[in-house]
């Protein structure tokens, strides 16, 4: 074992709990214990702040151009829509992906996503699907929406690579860089803390690079370009951190040296290249009608 590590902290995978309550009136029933635990406060909060983050994009005119934008209470019914494709998609992303063989045996497994188990790939499809399906009515384009859903998504991100880190999830590999941590289930060697590695790069640097591009190059007015920009930059931060990342067990490395990270993001930055182009073309087409 090297001689510098960091222990693992002590957390509590429970944040707030409560209860059990006993009432008797007007029936005698008992109710709870209630507990949150960091893994679905780090959803709640994450979706709670990128509401608010695309709430402040949509009511600041000098990011649009005069491009039809939803308006705040449409987002404020999305949320619903949002919520649900990120967690039904993220689930059976994690089930078809990652462990069928477990939930083929067990299906009553799928269910328990306090256990852990959410794949953001298939988060990112249940996702789009909820976009499209809730911008297709409407005055504004999907592509806008996206736009808007990926720029907040970086927030999600970060906190829930943080909620992996305490429920001492998804580790690194075995290192002796005198930062690594010994997990507690993860061995006697001292790992990646590969969480917060996805933490800075698929959070905060992520956000940075669409923050600029919301706020300094007006890439709201160009429908898709943002949306596209994320993809892009997720695909190669994951492709990266996978480097560092332990694979998932049941899978292990795929052909002999990639993980199954690797190849979901692959698909992410060519959608992305193609979605990118895309956007700037009908934003050059569009400057050229108008002159």
């Amino acid at each position: 074992m090297p001689d510098s590590f960091i222990p693992f902290p002590t957390f509590n995978p429970v944040a707030i709990s409560a209860g059990p309550w006993h009432l008797t009136w007007p029936v005698d029933v008992t109710l709870g214990p209630l507990s949150i635990r960091w893994y679905a406060l780090a959803y709640i909060v994450g979706i709670v702040i990128g509401w608010w983050y695309i709430r402040r994009e949509i009511s600041t005119p000098r990011l649009w151009n005069a491009i039809p934008r939803p308006h705040a209470i449409e987002i404020d019914d999305f949320v619903t829509w949002a919520t649900l494709g990120i967690i039904l998609g993220g689930r059976l992303g994690y089930v078809i992906f990652y462990d069928p063989v477990h939930y083929l045996a067990d299906p009553a497994d799928i269910i328990q996503i306090w256990h852990g188990g959410m794949s953001f790939h298939g988060a990112v499809a249940g996702l789009w699907l909820a976009m499209w399906r809730y911008s297709h009515p409407r005055s504004f384009s999907a592509y806008t929406l996206f736009d808007l859903v990926t720029s907040a998504a970086p927030i999600g991100l970060f906190f829930g690579r943080i909620a992996n880190f305490i429920n001492g999830e998804l580790w690194g590999r075995p290192t002796d860089v005198p930062w690594g941590v010994l997990f507690p289930r993860a061995g006697e060697l001292p790992r990646h803390p590969s969480q917060l590695y996805e933490m800075a790069m698929e959070g905060f640097v992520l956000f940075l690079v669409l923050r600029y591009l919301t706020h300094h190059r007006q890439a709201l007015s160009r429908p898709g370009e943002v949306a596209a920009v994320f993809a892009i930059g997720y695909g190669l931060a994951r492709i990266i951190a996978e480097f560092f990342r332990e694979p998932d067990a049941q899978l292990g490395y795929i052909l002999g040296f990639v993980t199954m990270g690797q190849i979901l993001s692959l698909p992410m930055i060519g959608i992305g290249l193609w979605v990118l182009l895309g956007a700037r073309g009908r934003a050059e087409k569009s400057e050229t009608v108008k002159g």
